[in-house]
């Protein structure tokens, strides 16, 4: 059975940082990612790296978050830096065969990151 088990999530201050975690077990994938949706608004892309390392970040998380992946332990992880109260949302990994990813591919439950101002 496919599963993304996301982590990480929580409170952090503006200008503070967190890193989020997800694990896949299952299968491997060629794109991981992140999307969000904050409240009252429609699930967006944040950023997705490929299996050679290919990376896509939206442009308002560009300088701010990092994504990275290690393939041995089918994790995929964002560090994000420079915190904004506009990034709290539930923050949802999503997996791949091609990028970007589909709502018919594979989803997180999803972890909430609130950003206080």
């Amino acid at each position: 059975q496919v599963q993304l088990a996301e982590s990480g999530g929580g409170l952090a201050q503006a200008g503070g940082s967190l890193r989020l975690s997800c694990v896949a077990s299952g299968r491997t994938f060629n794109v991981m990612g992140w999307f969000r949706q904050a409240p009252g608004k429609e699930r967006t892309f944040v950023a997705a790296i490929k299996w050679g390392g290919t990376i896509y970040y939206e442009d308002s998380v560009k300088g701010r978050f990092t994504i990275s992946r290690d393939n041995t332990k089918k994790t995929v992880y964002l560090q994000m830096n420079s915190l904004k109260p506009e990034d709290t949302a539930v923050y949802y990994c999503a997996a791949g065969d091609r990028h970007p990813v589909r709502d018919s591919d594979y989803w997180g439950q999803g972890t909430q990151v609130t950003v206080s101002s």
